[in-house]
């Protein structure tokens, strides 16, 4: 990272790091750029590179000592230090919504970038031997990634408010350098740990491509592309549970009469809902409306007089049920004829619950499917470290409570917001939850333009060896 010094004319002017004087344009490094490759420039914090060339927007030609050659573009940024210097425009919390644990990224990359060195033969490419530098980092290492992408929407979303005020609009333009020399906005710098970790699978798909099978680092170097998709799937499905509890909490809060724990205090994923018929040994048949989270089952009752309001009548867990298949006909210890039954019992015990009935075989068939994934659902959370902490959970509900205004909202029968209007995503899911997390990147993107790829995969990849 560079905080960049434009100059120009002959009138020098200071704006925080920023000086300009002359005809030339300089840059000094804040951060080391470590490369593998001739013509890439190597620089230490503190050097000052010369600005030559900056036609193309990726990567620029400079000067550095008596050399002269390519260095990428994006490490001529200097905002996050930029930001802390005018305490008067960003508070602490701003800082940290924009710039999330972008520092602990660096550090961590910096260290990753030292242990591929170790591994990396420059002499014969081709033996280097990196798929263990990978695994090493695929637990807690590379997991400083999910934070900063499950935050980056609300990074975007703060800066696209203070891009609205003048002030904010210009020192953002002042830290990117001269306008008509970068075209890569400071939204699309904060991008760049996003596109990071999506690319690693890529990277490593391509290096495992050109790796032979009797290659030392072959088995390495497979085991380190399983461990970086599952990695990449890993934040995914942290960012999409993060979304989800938002819209379970506003689902909470437009509930009447709700009672007990909050949804969210055990769940994190809505997995099937619909109508179904409970039946009890003491009591009348009833239609209720339910709702399969992780961990716990939520039934309630339609309003009388306005079908869209829901009423809270009671909860299961999950955790202690066992769900068995009925076959239609007469249940003599409830004295009814049943059709299209399940029976929920005690797991341990195997005690009676209740019966849930189905209208059609079809909604039966997709119950009992959804009973399985809510099951597997639960064993994939536990065995990928899918959490969401207490806090997050708590700002949820907290956020879903809160009106524009700012104050706490209170649910009442003539002020509740229809849960089944307000909050299509609960009924659009349905059963379509897949049976495992899929292995997917958190964000599709395109390669970006280069002049160059000058990174270290790449040249291991590109190497005449694995060519032939």
């Amino acid at each position: 990272m560079l905080v960049s010094f434009p100059i120009l004319g002959h009138v020098s002017k200071m704006f925080g790091s920023w000086i300009i004087s002359g005809h030339a344009v300089y840059a000094e490094a804040l951060w080391d750029h470590v490369t593998m490759e001739e013509q890439e420039l190597a620089f230490k914090a503190g050097d000052v590179i010369r600005l030559l060339d900056a036609s193309h927007k990726d990567w620029w030609w400079g000067r550095g000592g008596d050399r002269e050659a390519w260095f990428p573009s994006s490490f001529v940024r200097g905002y996050i230090r930029q930001c802390r210097k005018n305490s008067s425009m960003f508070t602490e919390l701003q800082l940290k919504t924009i710039f999330s644990n972008i520092e602990d990224i660096y550090r961590f990359q910096r260290q990753f970038v030292r242990e591929l060195e170790k591994k990396y033969n420059k002499e014969e490419p081709h033996l280097s031997e990196i798929g263990s530098c990978f695994l090493m980092q695929v637990g807690e290492g590379f997991s400083i990634y999910s934070e900063y992408c499950n935050t980056h929407p609300a990074a975007c979303a703060e800066l696209q408010r203070l891009m609205k005020m003048g002030k904010y609009k210009h020192f953002f333009e002042a830290c990117r350098l001269l306008q008509q020399m970068i075209d890569i906005s400071i939204a699309g710098f904060l991008l760049t740990p996003v596109q990071k970790i999506c690319k690693y699978p890529l990277q490593l798909g391509e290096l495992l491509k050109y790796t032979p099978k009797d290659h030392r680092d072959h088995t390495g170097v497979s085991q380190a592309y399983e461990a970086m998709k599952k990695v990449a799937s890993l934040i995914n499905e942290r960012k999409r549970r993060l979304e989800s509890i938002d819209t379970i909490a506003h689902w909470q809060v437009a509930i009447l009469h709700w009672e007990g724990p909050d949804v969210l205090e055990r769940s994190s994923e809505l997995i099937h809902s619909g109508e179904l018929t409970r039946a009890v040994r003491q009591g009348k048949p009833q239609q209720r409306s339910f709702f399969l989270f992780d961990h716990q089952l939520v039934y309630c009752k339609k309003d009388v007089l306005r079908r869209d309001l829901l009423h809270y009548r009671g909860r299961l867990d999950m955790d202690k049920i066992e769900v068995v298949d009925v076959a239609d006909g007469r249940d003599s210890d409830l004295g009814l004829t049943l059709k299209n039954a399940l029976r929920l019992r005690h797991a341990s015990t195997l005690e009676f619950m209740c019966m849930l009935c189905c209208r059609k075989v079809e909604d039966k068939q997709r119950w009992l499917e959804a009973f399985a994934k809510e099951r597997q659902r639960v064993k994939e959370d536990e065995e990928m470290g899918i959490d969401i902490s207490d806090e997050q959970r708590k700002q949820a509900i907290a956020n879903a409570r809160r009106p524009k205004h700012g104050k706490i909202k209170t649910v009442g029968y003539a002020d509740s917001v229809p849960p089944h209007q307000n909050l299509p995503p609960l009924q659009q899911r349905h059963i379509t939850i897949p049976t495992s997390v899929p292995q997917q990147q958190v964000f599709s993107l395109a390669e970006p333009p280069r002049r160059k790829p000058y990174h270290l995969l790449y040249s291991i990849t590109r190497s005449a060896f694995f060519k032939k």
